[in-house]
């Protein structure tokens, strides 16, 4: 079955309550797109607030406040501006694991996102005060270690590639005076290429600003609500507070433990698209192309999509905890429309985070396996630093970075040039940039102009964009495009990849991609798509005997 085929129905009916570690959750029942023709061009909202209520020493105490809180408002006067957004919080004076407190929730649509550690080797601009992503900002406020949400005080979802207009609908709602007022989503690879069925649910781009948000900080927690209105919008005062408190209700106080060791599943079927013989030729053909005369390439980015069917349902929030285990330095996500897939990663690669006009990019490329031994992995990093093939790949990517931050940015520090990143189970070339925008607006040139890198797509882009829309038989989704959240003082995201697509029943969509340069060997690197995936495979139980294997 083609991964198009990821629901036997085409489309997934409406979710049903179900006990909670099953992949179906009931979903919100309205909402508000912020992304209505013209939206961008109404200039921000009246009302742009953030109030705090006094501290709680549990989620318990926390829901309570909320609640009450949010009854006074339906009770009160309505306000007088007719658009508006406001975020209502109380402090926990206790960590609570954020996973922990969507594992016990119900609503839809869902989101999850939380930030990697910072890398030591950062570069500083000069006279740049530029934070570090986790702790305080001069003191203004405490960056959440992660975030999840549920319902959407507003939601940003259009079919056309996100644009100028789209970013600005979105930041209207947002505010330097309200940074933890944040949109988080995901955009497509590719906008302009056919989505599947398993995506039509995203859009070109889905991002919701959540009705109800959990921020798990370094020694306490918040939990926060947030209301949204826009009469322009059709979507009144009323109609939010009434929104607001039906999912309220069904808010769960307590936190459910996640097993973070393993799924206890077991993989039933396996089968890969493109299959062994098919990802042989399209890398051959990707070869001439790059040797060729004309030199039409210089690089290609090609993708795997496989599917796994596991005797059991498998529950987005577990997946994700089971990531996060050996996720420390790496972003971990999960989004969720309403009655849709949940799209789940555990992201090596930053795009960009931008805090006032600072800016930090990554190159990353070049793939190789951890050693079982120390010595092993070391002499594991020393071949992939010295081999001219990862080397050819890892510097396309690098300067490419470079010179698309240079064509917006006054200022571009390169350091290191080049060093290795460790992760669990890989290890990566890269290098850190750091790079200064002239004005907030630039926001989106920064967006538009990094993705798609050539870590995920190649060189030149749009020779190499059109070459995956020609021979990559599957629908890439929002596998390999930028996921993370839009801020008022700062923003975020991560480049999509190590990530899967969880349908309803018994399928998962794991993808991985590999760098097609001179001297690619198609085999090596269908035996890295294998090993990218690993950390989603390891997680099911493995049993030969079931397993069918479909390389062609």
């Amino acid at each position: 079955m083609p991964p198009s085929s990821l629901y036997s129905s085409g489309r997934l009916l409406p979710a049903r309550p179900t006990t909670v570690g099953r992949w179906a959750r009931p979903s919100c029942s309205l909402s508000m797109n912020g992304c209505a023709p013209g939206a961008g061009d109404r200039g921000a909202v009246c009302v742009r607030e953030a109030r705090a209520l006094p501290a709680a020493s549990a989620p318990q105490g926390a829901v309570g406040q909320l609640r009450a809180a949010v009854e006074a408002l339906r009770a009160g006067a309505p306000p007088d501006s007719p658009s508006g957004i406001i975020r209502i919080e109380v402090p926990i004076r206790q960590r609570v694991d954020a996973i922990e407190w969507l594992h016990a929730q119900s609503a839809l649509p869902c989101c999850f996102f939380s930030a990697r550690a910072p890398s030591p080797e950062r570069p500083a601009l000069a006279g740049s005060n530029y934070g570090n992503g986790n702790g305080s900002l001069n003191n203004q406020w405490q960056q959440p270690v992660s975030v999840a949400g549920v319902g959407s005080a507003v939601f940003f979802r259009g079919t056309d590639p996100f644009s100028l207009a789209d970013w600005r609908a979105i930041k209207r709602f947002l505010s330097r005076d309200c940074p933890l007022i944040r949109a988080y989503g995901a955009i497509r690879f590719d906008a302009r290429s056919d989505a599947s069925v398993e995506w039509e649910d995203y859009g070109s781009f889905y991002f919701i600003v959540p009705q109800v948000e959990f921020n798990e900080l370094e020694e306490s927690s918040v939990l926060a609500t947030t209301i949204a209105w826009d009469d322009s919008l059709s979507w009144t005062w009323q109609n939010a507070v009434n929104e607001l408190q039906l999912t309220l209700q069904n808010i769960s106080p307590c936190s459910v433990k996640a097993n973070k060791s393993s799924l206890q599943t077991t993989i039933m079927n396996l089968n890969h698209v493109p299959t062994k013989a098919s990802w042989d030729l399209a890398v051959t053909k990707a070869l001439q192309m790059i040797k060729g005369r004309q030199k039409e390439l210089v690089k290609v980015v090609l993708a795997r999509c496989s599917r796994y069917i596991t005797d059991t349902c498998i529950d987005p929030v577990e997946l994700l905890a089971c990531l996060k285990v050996e996720g420390q330095n790496a972003y971990q996500f999960c989004i969720q429309p309403p009655d849709a897939p949940a799209f789940v990663g555990n992201s090596p690669e930053q795009l960009f985070h931008r805090k006032y006009l600072n800016i930090s990019s990554e190159a990353l490329a070049g793939t190789r396996a951890r050693g079982k031994t120390r010595a092993d992995d070391f002499q594991i990093g020393q071949d992939l630093l010295l081999s001219s093939k990862e080397d050819i790949e890892f510097t396309i990517v690098r300067d490419s970075i470079k010179k698309k931050l240079e064509m917006i940015c006054d200022e571009v520090v390169v350091h290191p040039s080049k060093a290795l990143r460790k992760l669990p189970r890989v290890q990566h070339l890269s290098a850190q940039l750091a790079a200064r925008i002239r004005n907030e607006d630039d926001e989106f040139d920064i967006l538009n102009t990094l993705h798609p890198s050539p870590a995920v797509c190649g060189l030149p882009t749009e020779e190499a964009r059109q070459f995956i829309r020609d021979y990559e038989i599957f629908d890439r989704g929002m596998y390999a495009g930028p996921v993370g959240w839009f801020g008022g003082a700062e923003s975020e995201f991560a480049v999509g990849i190590r990530s899967a697509l969880l349908g309803k029943g018994h399928s998962t969509l794991v993808y991985a991609g590999a760098g097609i340069v001179e001297g690619t060997n198609p085999s090596f690197e269908w035996d890295e798509l294998d090993l990218k995936a690993s950390q989603f495979a390891k997680l099911l139980l493995y049993q030969e005997q079931h397993t069918c294997y479909q390389r062609g």
